[in-house]
């Protein structure tokens, strides 16, 4: 698991994916508009908790995608004092281009894969993560 996540917090795998998908976007923000359009609407606390960063420059960062158009603010339905950013059009354009352009980075890796294995890699993996966010909240399945 540390490898995986050794690996894919490099920062050239980041400049690879931008350049496939013909994105020209910093990388700190992109990784957010992504998280954005994931988990959205989200407020900035939850997204710079997810991101793993200070909520101060996750905010500064939310402010930048917003003045590219990428993302807006809104109150929180649930609670009037939070702003949620939420995912534009222009910005579920550029995800959708990240999500076309890792499809074709793993395309070659997949290749070789049988159908069995790569269902087996996303079942294994969603279990893995969904068992991790179980544990972490506190929540263990028996």
């Amino acid at each position: 698991m540390v490898d995986l996540v050794a690996l894919m917090n490099q920062p050239q795998r980041d400049q690879a994916l931008l350049a496939e998908a013909g994105v020209s976007l910093d990388q700190a923000l992109f990784r957010l508009l992504v998280g954005i359009e994931r988990f959205g609407p989200i407020g900035v606390v939850e997204l710079a908790d997810r991101a793993g960063r200070d909520y101060t420059t996750v905010s500064r960062q939310v402010a930048k995608l917003e003045g590219l158009g990428l993302i807006e603010r809104r109150p929180s339905a649930a609670d009037r004092r939070v702003h949620e950013a939420v995912i534009t059009d222009k910005g579920r354009q550029m995800t959708d281009a990240l999500d076309a352009a890792r499809q074709r980075i793993a395309a070659p890796i997949l290749a070789t894969w049988s159908e069995e294995d790569f269902s087996d890699l996303v079942r294994l993996m969603r279990r893995f993560v969904d068992d991790l966010m179980a544990s972490s909240s506190g929540t263990d399945k028996p």
